[in-house]
């Protein structure tokens, strides 16, 4: 059995004041333990809070050219081991290698983008109305921050919220979600080494009521940042904010794509195919509705049903198309919403919808991507976040009916379309209801240099991550009139 990856709190690596661990299992094979875990207490999580609380004073004071330094040798240390966090990330969470050598490279790059960003935080000087007065701003970090973070990228994630947080002065607590934590442990690790000082970032594993629940309430945290189901995430905001801490909520989605008739049809499929079904559908931007013109329609579906009867499926490892889901409750929750739609919804099932269960995948949480067509907006396989690697596709007659049903959501991350008409694809861009819009590429895939967030249920909507607005989340600003 493996050892128990402990707790880090002030500096130390320490075991839970439960005493108590819990496995992390290999999505594609269960019989195979790949890490264990303490199963933190609410005491636990207080400590951790209360390390972090102590170092704040002398981390803020720290210069950040010195904070950008450890980042960067963080990252160095991380870039070192990239090959072993790949595998391990494939083998706790499920994705492909290549899915999960993207994602830790994305981790490094995180890392190295912020250790410069450190440098760079400062204020403006303004012109004063009076004389004799100097009349400036700085940027301040705000105290202690909770971190909590899901498990569907387990090491990209947590460094996008890490990295700011550290760059501008912040201490932090970290609760990575329990099915996937490892490569997140492995990231404070890699600080460690690099010789961030003692209570600046702390991990706590456990569960959410137990330690995620203190990072909403505790008088210490000053601010929240959280990404996962957009139930979860209502609940944390509607917490931290009793005692008015700054809160940054990244929640569900339900992504289009839509199809106009001037697509390369084959070129439309690739598009949402990869963003459907990538990562075995278990991304917030992932696209499962594809809003296609009749005139191309059922060209579409044949076609995207050819794609999804082509794709690979086995073990992470493997390195195939696409790997397991994360866990039973994950694979139950696809199955259920198949049902829904062939059944209650009415939607017709073109491919898919079944768990495997043969041979290699006797073991693992295996499903076939699954396309259903003639759904229409109202059914639930339209309207409910499934987080698998199922597709809904609905017809419209005309660009404004397909913007109307994209736009018929009450989520609002990310959305696309595939056309040649420049007219359609800046009209899309300009009046489509999501944080992220592209025109010609998958609703997945972000650049890290640029602001993500979404709209409606799909985000709290007051502060965005990455690039310069992660930065501005974990700051406050001061305003100093100098008079001399």
């Amino acid at each position: 059995m493996p050892i128990a990856h402990r707790n880090y709190v002030d500096g130390e690596w320490v075991e839970s004041r439960s005493g108590d661990t819990f496995e992390v299992l290999n999505p594609a094979n269960t019989d195979e333990v790949v890490a264990e875990f303490q199963s933190s207490t609410t005491e636990d999580a207080e400590a951790a809070i209360e390390a972090a609380v102590a170092a704040e004073d002398e981390w803020a004071s720290t210069p950040g050219p010195k904070r950008g330094t450890i980042l960067e040798e963080a990252a160095q240390r991380l870039e070192a081991q990239k090959d072993e966090l790949t595998e391990t990330l494939t083998r706790e969470e499920g994705k492909t290698l290549d899915e999960a050598g993207g994602e830790v490279q994305r981790a490094i790059d995180i890392f190295r983008y912020y250790a410069q960003k450190a440098s760079d935080l400062g204020g403006t000087v303004k012109s004063s109305s009076g004389t004799d007065t100097t009349l400036y701003t700085k940027r301040e970090p705000l105290g202690t921050v909770g971190l909590i973070t899901p498990w569907n990228y387990p090491i990209a994630i947590p460094a996008w919220k890490l990295a700011p947080a550290l760059a501008a002065g912040n201490t932090a607590v970290l609760k990575p979600a329990s099915a996937a934590p490892t490569v997140a442990w492995k990231l404070i690790e890699a600080l460690d080494d690099a010789g961030l000082p003692a209570g600046v970032a702390n991990f706590v594993a456990g569960s959410g009521s137990a330690v995620g629940a203190p990072l909403t309430d505790h008088e210490g945290v000053d601010a929240v940042s959280f990404t996962g189901s957009t139930a979860v995430g209502t609940a944390v905001a509607r917490d931290a904010t009793d005692d008015l801490k700054r809160v940054q909520c990244e929640m569900g989605g339900k992504n289009p794509t839509v199809v106009m008739p001037s697509a390369d049809v084959d070129e439309a499929v690739d598009i949402v195919g990869a963003g459907a079904f990538g990562v075995t559908g278990q991304a917030c931007t992932a696209c499962s509705r594809a809003i296609v013109h009749e005139d191309v329609y059922d060209e579409f579906v044949a076609g995207i049903t050819d794609y999804a009867e082509s794709i690979e499926i086995a073990p992470g490892v493997e390195n195939a198309d696409m790997g397991p889901h994360v866990t039973n409750s994950e694979l139950e929750g696809t199955l259920e919403y198949v049902e829904i739609a062939a059944e209650e919804d009415g939607a017709t099932l073109e491919t898919g919808g079944e768990r495997l269960t043969d041979g290699q995948y006797d073991d693992g949480y295996f499903v076939e991507p699954t396309v259903f067509s003639d759904v229409t907006n109202d059914m639930r396989i339209a309207q409910e976040e499934v987080f698998g690697p199922v597709l809904a596709v609905l017809r419209v007659g005309s660009f404004e009916e397909g913007l109307e049903v994209a736009n018929d959501i009450d989520y609002g991350l990310s959305a696309s379309i595939v056309t040649q008409d420049l007219a359609e694809a800046n009209e899309f861009a300009e009046t489509v209801e999501a944080g992220v819009a592209k025109v010609n590429e998958k609703t997945t895939g972000l650049e890290l240099h640029v602001p993500f967030g979404g709209y409606k249920d799909s985000s709290t909507d007051t502060y965005r991550e990455q690039g310069d607005a992660g930065l501005d989340f974990f700051t406050s600003t001061k305003t100093v009139y100098m008079n001399y």
